[in-house]
């Protein structure tokens, strides 16, 4: 076989990457998270909890007449979700309600909460079943209209469920309630709820309460309990988070029939409630005083902080959708972001920061499958030194142009307000699927199964033969778009600096990390001793031609997994299966004759259409947000899902945090997961210092992670972060070592 053949079928990949390009940026800016539960249902069911909307109208619905309605959490075991306080850590549960017109919603009507330890921590929260009502209103104004028989209730809730690791889930729940009649179905349960919760004590008795400061604890009395309770032990749950330190045991006992109490004060303390709300409790009943505060609170914990250069460049990068975000709070308002020109230092450390990137990128596994296709062309002119410089020069074009390409459209995405980074376009399972099409076509080509100047027009073919250069051009296109998913050494902050920059320089740094990429090809094409270096042309290519294809099908056994991370386990065995339909029909078309071809042909033809239209809708369906932070967390006991704030609140809390900035798609996430991150010394050293691990998970797209890389002045995954209390955040490099870590982790 001529070694020309090898590099024919380049034009069609062009056309085939560019649309899978193209096609993903419209896909990022569709997708929406998806709701836990069908509109009209009442119920949710995760794998964690069962969470249903019930009522109790006793006299039906209308003014002046009782109304509750409530949600229903029934906990698997060991799982467990929050009280209004929520304890060391932890949200409590939200509703958000869209009511009838007429119709208000007061306030949760929260049960007593139980203590449930947690290592050193402990949480305020909900076991087994509970039930938290809502009190609602009717009022005068309320007008259904003569023919109406339900009114209709609608809310979306959010909770965090734990166990060792903490899933964010919620549901959209819709629950008619006959507007005459009874409905008391759950009134044992509204009945169950109402006596867990605190009944508010008189005024004139939380008067003669107080709390006082008294040296690293506070001092609590409580007046006016009733004379059942007397002399027995009660649970202490302040209604205010950061005062108390939640895990430590409270001193108690009964002056008379005053209770009292020293309880630790935290040392993180960031609020001062004056009054002090507090709940105590005992056999799951609970009474409320909003208690005096004598003398004051002394000035709280002063916050961890940052060097100001540190926090100049942090603010510096911080945007997300033409804003600015706060540094250490990511959920704080925004103020537009102002696009400035970078010092001349400052822009020329980030070209060569982008350019070394793109140097070490070359020895990434993203990479690896076109080396068949650089490696051949290479030796296809290393006899003819002029068409093997021009071929070099025309791959370093085709890189450079597609670097650039990819920069402008994520900047031009960014600045419509998407949060989008580098590797967005494999957040969209349409662009995860399409390129596992290609690298299946371009790995039977490889193998030999079709040649792809058979699929090509015979003028395009013999433009082809007069130009080839062209193929060189088109091998640049298609090594960048392998080499997305990866990010190799200093790529992060010259990319993250990106989002500040006028078009100009970001681009430019793009610009650099494309040559880095292409530097070695092009310094080889160059270089006489190289091309002398290389064996002739002869058989050897058509057997690495075909070697070479296993590492093709290997890209796309990755790329099915990636997309079983967004689509699940039926998503990526309908994926699997249109690819053997898409190879049959490649296999028919090309390699069979005759009659043969005539009847297998068109079958295997209607079988891959078929077959597309049956099941394309379940590869491009991201599952619900819930089931996808679920599968994450399978197996991992160490590993808890990032949130938004949750590692301020734990170092705020005195404790270390490590945060894993990962996506499914980024082969340099998973190398460092399986290595250093694996490593039982290394998790060892983590566990001996009590840092608290997060793994933040960008496989799909999540603006709020996104905002969060922007505050480190990144635009990408990896990224690993070591929080202290009281020490700046340190980055570590993208290819993380086991030596790196546990000198950081010795630094504490």
């Amino acid at each position: 076989m001529s070694s020309t053949r090898s590099q024919r079928w380049l034009p069609t990949l062009f056309f085939v990457a560019a649309s899978a390009l193209s096609f993903g940026a419209g896909a990022q800016i569709q997708l929406k998270p998806s709701s836990g539960a069908a509109l009209g249902s009442s119920t949710v069911t995760t794998p964690h909890v069962q969470a249903e909307l019930i009522a109790q109208a006793p006299e039906g619905v209308g003014p002046g007449k009782p109304l509750w309605l409530g949600l229903s959490i029934t906990h698997q075991p060991e799982w467990h979700t929050y009280w209004k306080n929520p304890g060391d850590s932890g949200l409590p549960t939200q509703l958000e309600w869209k009511l009838p017109e007429g119709i208000e919603a007061g306030e949760i009507a929260w049960p007593v909460p139980q203590k449930i330890p947690l290592g050193t921590l402990a949480n305020f929260g909900y076991e087994g079943t509970v039930l938290l009502p809502v009190p609602m209103t009717v009022a005068s104004t309320y007008n259904p209209g003569p023919l109406a028989k339900n009114a209709t209730f609608q809310v979306n809730a959010t909770w965090l469920v734990c166990r060792k690791e903490c899933i964010p889930e919620e549901g959209q729940f819709t629950l008619q309630v006959p507007i005459q009649g009874t409905t008391a179905l759950h009134s044992a349960a509204f009945e169950a709820a109402a006596k867990a919760h605190p009944a508010n004590l008189p005024a004139d008795a939380s008067a003669r309460g107080s709390v006082k400061v008294d040296g690293d604890a506070l001092s609590v009395r409580v007046a006016g309990l009733p004379a059942s309770i007397k002399g027995k032990t009660l649970a202490f749950f302040p209604e205010t988070e950061a005062v108390i330190e939640t895990a430590a045991d409270i001193q108690q006992q009964w002056d008379g029939d005053v209770w009292t109490a020293r309880v630790p004060l935290s040392r993180q303390r960031s609020e001062s409630p004056s009054p002090m709300p507090i709940v105590v409790a005992s056999d799951g009943q609970g009474w409320r005083a909003e208690l005096p505060v004598d003398g004051g609170w002394p000035a709280t914990a002063a916050p961890a902080t940052v060097s100001p250069a540190l926090e100049a460049a942090l603010k510096a990068n911080a945007q997300l959708g033409g804003g600015q975000a706060t540094v250490g709070n990511p959920n704080a308002g925004t103020t537009p972001s102002s696009i400035s020109a970078a010092p001349v230092g400052i822009w020329l450390t980030a070209l060569f920061g982008a350019l070394v990137g793109g140097l070490i990128l070359n020895l990434m596994p993203c990479v690896f499958p076109v080396l068949a296709i650089k490696v051949v062309g290479f030796a296809q002119h290393s006899q003819d030194r002029r068409a093997h410089r021009v071929s070099g020069v025309a791959y370093t074009a085709g890189v450079v142009l597609s670097f650039l390409a990819l920069g402008a459209l994520m900047l031009g995405l960014r600045a419509a307000g998407e949060a989008v980074g580098w590797g967005f376009q494999l957040q969209s399972p349409a662009v995860v699927a399409a390129l596992a099409a290609l690298f299946t076509i371009i790995g039977l080509n490889l193998a030999g199964v079709f040649e792809m100047r058979s699929l090509l027009p015979s003028s395009v073919a013999s433009m082809q033969a007069r130009h080839p250069v062209a193929d060189s051009f088109l091998t640049g296109v298609l090594a960048v778009a392998v080499a997305s998913p990866c990010t190799a050494p200093f790529m992060g902050a010259s990319l993250g600096l990106t989002a500040t920059l006028p078009a100009f320089q970001a681009l430019s740094i793009f610009a650099a990390l494309g040559l880095g990429l292409a530097l070695p090809y092009l310094l080889a094409s160059w270089i006489p001793a190289v091309a002398r270096a290389m064996p002739r042309p002869g058989a050897w290519m058509d057997t690495l031609r075909r070697f070479m294809a296993f590492p093709m099908f290997a890209t796309v056994v990755w790329l099915v997994w990636v997309l079983g991370q967004q689509s699940g386990i039926n998503g990526a065995a309908a994926l699997l299966a249109l690819l053997v339909a898409l190879a049959m029909a490649i296999w028919a078309l090309f390699s069979l004759h005759g009659k043969s071809r005539m009847v297998v042909a068109p079958i295997s033809m209607i079988v891959l259409a078929v077959l597309g239209w049956m099941w394309m809708p379940r590869v491009t369906q991201l599952l619900p947000e819930s089931s996808v932070v679920a599968s994450g967390n399978v197996g991992t006991n160490a590993w808890r899902a990032w949130q938004s704030g949750l590692p301020e609140q734990l170092v705020a809390q005195g404790q270390p945090v490590f945060v894993d900035f990962t996506a499914a798609w980024c082969v340099t996430c998973q190398y460092n997961k399986t290595t250093t991150l694996a490593d039982a010394a290394v998790m060892q050293d983590f566990a001996s210092r009590n840092v608290a691990l997060l793994r933040a998970d960008w496989t799909r797209r999540d603006p709020q992670i996104t905002a969060a890389l922007r505050e480190l002045g990144r635009s990408g995954v990896p990224v690993y972060v070591l929080y202290a209390p009281g020490k700046p955040p340190v980055v570590l490099t993208e290819l993380i070592s086991k030596s790196e870590v546990q000198s950081a982790l010795a630094a504490l």
